[in-house]
């Protein structure tokens, strides 16, 4: 199985009229209840408007992103299915849900942490 990020831009949402949020949260919380029981649901969320921070190797914090940057994400899904194509079909449901187009990336596997969650999992 391959976890695939879904996500939309801050401001994807914006020309929801301000009476429709109560039937566009209900929308997005169903297709989460029903990810969940499908069991390809790993994590999700809104992400607040406000301005990131910026981390350095050497732990140093500084103001971001930039002026220039162009889209930022307003929110995300990660799924975990077997194809491509059932990660397209979970971001159409999720782009209906959500009244905005979404983008959709593979992530990268990471066989060592899995390895390690796996044996977490065992010693409970």
């Amino acid at each position: 199985m391959t976890q695939y990020l879904i996500s939309f831009n801050e401001g994807a949402m914006d020309h929801i009229p301000d009476g429709d949020w109560v039937d566009v949260g209900k929308a997005a919380h169903e297709v989460t209840e029903e990810a969940v029981r499908a069991g390809v649901w790993v994590y999700g969320g809104g992400l607040e408007r406000q301005q990131a921070s910026i981390v350095a190797t050497d732990g140093t914090v500084t103001d971001g992103p930039y002026p220039e940057t162009k889209e930022v994400v307003g929110g995300f899904a990660v799924v975990e299915v077997a194809t491509r194509e059932e990660a397209h079909a979970w971001a159409a449901k999720i782009a209906a849900a959500c009244r905005c187009a979404q983008h959709v990336r593979e992530l990268m596997p990471d066989p060592e942490h899995d390895a390690f969650l796996r044996r977490l999992a065992e010693e409970k």
